[in-house]
């Protein structure tokens, strides 16, 4: 979910803050931009203890909850949408479906009408691993913007509390130019991370970077979203293969082979406003205006994370 990030800057700074002020706030809490992108890679790759199993059995739906949003998409972050969440109240099939695709199955997610298909399984300590593609379809308000998805993990709440059409957690961001990224979705949920100022970026001009200032990831405010550290995503119409490591309260995020993100200290802030590390949950694909094809879903157990080495600038 790159959750519509031209509209959600704007939603999110304060109606007083212009283009120039965000940039300097974005400056103090990230300190002055990189002379030069960084390449990181990954060692210590973890061995499973455990079977790979297969979220995805290629013939049904099954393990898989659907959730739909709002009829018109273009009210999802409105304060009052004056509008009800369709949630299971129609027939999903047309959005949400088993089809055939390069002569294997994959969930088909039509992407017209936002929500998600969640699994049942509640998961920790895992290596996931699939393989999406774009399909043909983008949809308004989003069909002339880049193709928009998501994986989201460690979900829990209930279904629809996060602007009617998510549940909480964090998400590994599926959108062309963006995929990797780190987004927190819904107002309780918190991610700890490494960053570097990137003015080249909309707002908050914040990019993942190894050994970067550290921040705390909050919804609502300039640090909602960390870009990921590189574009690694391949040609529209080609398979992409994306890998999340998660120990506990850690995650990164691997797009076809390349790290692009770190995250850690996941946490919810709790009725009594203590911060609970998040180290479980389900996880969610996205529908967000782009029709996208999912296969290949396995999860493994893992007992460590990879580690991240940084070089370049």
């Amino acid at each position: 979910m790159e959750v519509r990030r031209t509209l959600w800057a704007m939603l999110l700074l304060p109606a007083a803050a212009s283009a120039q002020s965000a940039t300097e706030q974005a400056r103090a809490i990230a300190g002055e931009p990189v002379s030069a992108p960084q390449r990181l890679t990954l060692v210590d790759l973890p061995h499973p203890t455990g079977k790979p199993i297969a979220l995805f059995d290629g013939r049904s739906l099954d393990d898989w909850q659907p959730w739909l949003g709002y009829p018109d998409p273009a009210v999802t972050y409105k304060s009052s949408p004056n509008s009800a969440a369709i949630g299971t109240g129609r027939d999903t099939r047309g959005d949400f479906a088993v089809r055939q695709v390069d002569g294997a199955p994959a969930i088909w997610i039509k992407g017209e009408t936002w929500g998600s298909l969640v699994h049942r399984a509640d998961l920790r300590d895992y290596h996931l691993r699939l393989e999406y593609k774009w399909g043909a379809k983008t949809w308004t308000p989003r069909e002339t913007q880049p193709q928009n998805n998501g994986l989201l993990y460690h979900t829990h709440g209930a279904p629809g509390e996060v602007f009617g059409t998510w549940r909480p957690s964090v998400e590994f961001e599926i959108m062309k130019g963006s995929t990797g990224m780190i987004v927190t979705v819904g107002t309780r949920v918190r991610a700890k991370t490494t960053v570097a100022f990137d003015p080249s970026l909309i707002a908050p001009h914040l990019r993942f970077r190894a050994g970067g200032r550290e921040i705390d990831m909050v919804n609502g405010t300039l640090t909602w979203n960390v870009e990921a550290a590189t574009d690694a995503e391949r040609p529209a119409g080609e398979w992409n293969t994306l890998d999340l490591y998660v120990l506990g309260d850690r995650a990164i995020h691997v797009v076809n082979g390349v790290p692009v993100a770190e995250v850690r200290d996941l946490a919810v802030i709790g009725p009594d406003g203590t911060r609970q590390p998040l180290t479980h949950g389900q996880i969610q694909l996205q529908s967000e205006g782009a029709e996208t094809w999912f296969r290949a879903i396995t999860v493994e157990p893992i007992r460590s994370l990879p580690r991240l080495v940084a070089s370049g600038g």
